[in-house]
């Protein structure tokens, strides 16, 4: 089964708590998105792997540590995956980003897909998933599912506030995905969004209704 990791770092809780209410405005809500990400991230790749590399200090030489195995790649779910990326390209500048793009049946509140775009390399590659919002978990899974279609074996998901049916469906239909949520919210209302949540994430982060 695959770990799921609640935050709990200050921070992240503080700037949760700001971007959850009713009147903080776009500008406010986006940057708030970027650095929770960028914060996310740091405790999401606390478990990549480093290889001990040779260099010269301008005083010696030594012994340093530096990344090693599979590149990286950050693959948002549009639209409003787009808020977290620059927050964690600022921790891993050297990442990849591939755009997936489903939106909700309003009716049916199944994902349908529209848009996808991915590095050549992107099955070489230890993929990042990131959106805001796990409600049901159907854009989720559907996202996972088009990249392991495409021969990506090593994904995590990363989103800030999750619902526990999107993270017991992502459990049961991607059990190898790890799972790294700023808050774990109570329930999803009738309309499928995440109680007590933040609203609609993409219009928050792009002014729109």
């Amino acid at each position: 089964m695959s770990k799921v990791v609640v935050m709990d770092h200050p921070l992240i809780q503080h700037k949760i708590g700001i971007i959850r209410r009713e009147e903080t405005g776009s500008k406010d809500f986006r940057t708030l998105v970027s650095e929770i990400a960028m914060l996310m991230c740091y405790e999401a790749t606390r478990d990549l792997k480093l290889a001990d590399v040779e260099i010269k200090t301008p005083i010696c030489e030594t012994t340093v540590k530096e990344l090693r195995g599979k590149k990286l790649a950050v693959v948002p779910i549009l639209r409003a995956g787009l808020g977290m990326v620059d927050g964690m390209l600022t921790m891993i500048p050297a990442a990849k980003v591939g755009h997936i793009g489903l939106y909700r049946d309003p009716k049916t509140l199944e994902p349908v897909e529209y848009y996808c775009k991915l590095p050549a390399d992107c099955a070489n590659r230890e993929v990042f998933v990131v959106d805001p919002m796990l409600a049901t978990g159907g854009s989720s899974a559907a996202a996972i599912q088009m990249l392991k279609d495409k021969g990506v074996k090593s994904i995590r998901l990363m989103c800030i506030i999750a619902a526990p049916e999107g993270v017991k469906k992502m459990q049961e239909e991607h059990p190898d995905v790890d799972i790294y949520i700023g808050a774990l919210d109570d329930h999803l209302n009738e309309h499928g969004y995440i109680v007590p949540g933040l609203g609609d994430a993409g219009d928050r982060i792009f002014g729109t209704k």
